[in-house]
């Protein structure tokens, strides 16, 4: 494989010296992957050292600092980094708190959660207007569910090839037999529709009780491929929904907060949902933090006990206190439109230059904002591209429900000059692959 030096662009922040293990121990590759594999996954060692054996020792804004003080560009992370990492004014509200108050007690009234759940409710679609908080996308999910079967809306319905996470009733919706086949049985009476198409979901809430459904969708499909509906397909959804007295779920955990540059896939088309999902970035990239925010029907039976629905850290004030973070510095750098602004750059570099380099390989490069996904024709070459890629000096990301896809999800906090370095090295990445994949034209290789 082609590699670069290990110097990034100017915009790059400077290493600073990593923080010393402590005595007697070693955070080298080869010991770590040991370390993975004796104590955590034998299969997470195998990808490690797929990846290159790169060990990731610090990270600010959009660059992740290595061994030897290789810098890489984030543009992976899968949704999580849209204001980079440690951005600061999310590192300022999470230091405060941390000398402050950390852990609540959950008996007491506690006013970071309070204020939180009071900045994102001012952000979420008119009508949304209760929160509880999670940890993990997934968390949020089962939340949903839960709030669905005290509304009587016992019977599911999702998106083939949609993702919504993994723990037992989340994977139940998430349409992936291989994620699927290892705890079956999970929940019963789930059903899966073709996404985009309005006709199939109204053919299936038909054929369902009426006033017994719920309906979860994502605005755009990211672990699915980065697919987009047709416009006016949520509009659709909303409509059908009212109609058949089904419940209407939209899971933002990746799309939401900017990421489509919007501050939600919902707004592009006006939508309210009875619940909406949030999560990936709510913690600023500093935190693991999600949420549902709902309108008050679909959240009576919460606001009646609130002890229906619990988590040991839902809510914890430092967990919170990097959510206000987050939105502020959303609000204060405008990183909604700027996602919006990239993309519209990125995007169709991306795709001149994948079809110049890979035009008998890749299907379709597509995206909404900051959310890219390069399909290939192929199994194979999307997982060659990440590797080559991160000899380039890029992170990108797999898509869990397809493995012909590519994605980036980058932070909305590059530089021009990020932006220079990562369409260079997605053009050596491409030109590298076609070296090795595409059959020669007149003894030199195709597009080189």
């Amino acid at each position: 494989m082609t590699t670069v030096p290990t110097s990034a662009p100017a915009s790059a922040p400077a290493a600073a010296p990593a923080a010393a293990a402590p005595a007697g121990t070693q955070d080298d590759a080869d010991t770590l992957i040991r370390l993975y594999r004796t104590t955590m996954s034998k299969g997470r060692a195998t990808l490690g050292e797929l990846f290159g054996k790169h060990v990731e020792l610090e990270s600010e804004g959009a660059w992740v600092t290595g061994e030897q003080g290789r810098r890489f560009l984030n543009c992976g992370g899968y949704g999580v980094f849209l204001m980079g990492a440690r951005h600061p004014t999310v590192v300022r509200h999470v230091e405060a708190q941390l000398a402050r108050h950390p852990v609540a007690t959950r008996l007491f009234l506690e006013p970071q959660a309070a204020r939180a759940a009071e900045a994102l409710v001012t952000r979420t679609p008119r009508g949304l207007e209760r929160v509880h908080f999670a940890c993990g996308g997934a968390e949020a999910v089962e939340a949903a569910i839960k709030l669905a079967r005290t509304l009587g809306r016992d019977r599911l319905v999702a998106a083939h090839q949609g993702y919504h996470g993994k723990t037992t009733g989340a994977l139940s919706l998430t349409g992936k037999d291989v994620f699927q086949e290892p705890f079956r049985p999970l929940l019963p009476g789930v059903d899966h529709v073709p996404y985009g198409d309005a006709a199939a979901l109204e053919e299936m809430l038909r054929t369902l009780p009426a006033g017994r459904a719920c309906v979860v969708l994502e605005p755009v499909q990211g672990e699915a491929g980065v697919i987009v509906p047709p416009d006016g397909y949520l509009k659709d959804v909303e409509r059908l929904c009212r109609r058949h007295g089904a419940l209407f779920v939209l899971d933002e955990i990746q799309t939401g907060l900017g990421r489509l540059g919007t501050w939600w896939g919902a707004d592009r088309e006006g939508v309210t949902p009875d619940i909406l999902l949030t999560g990936k970035g709510l913690g600023g990239g500093v935190l693991p933090v999600s949420a549902l925010v709902a309108t008050p029907e679909a959240f009576a039976a919460f606001d009646k006990d609130p002890y229906l629905h619990t988590s040991t850290f839902s809510g914890t004030p430092l967990a919170m206190a990097a959510v206000r973070g987050a939105l502020a510095a959303t609000e204060e750098d405008g990183l909604v439109g700027r996602a919006h602004e990239l993309g519209e750059r990125l995007l169709p570099e991306l795709r001149r230059i994948a079809h110049t380099h890979l035009a008998g390989l890749v299907r379709e490069v597509r995206g909404r904002g900051l959310l890219i996904g390069v399909e290939f024709t192929e199994p194979g070459p999307a997982g060659e591209l990440l590797i080559e890629l991160i000899e380039q000096g890029v992170i990108a990301n797999h898509s869990l429900n397809s493995h012909m896809v590519l994605r980036f999800t980058p932070p909305a906090v590059l530089t021009p000059s990020d932006e220079e370095f990562l369409c260079e090295a997605f053009d050596r990445a491409c030109r590298a692959q076609a070296a090795r994949s595409l059959p020669t034209q007149q003894g030199g290789t195709a597009h080189a």
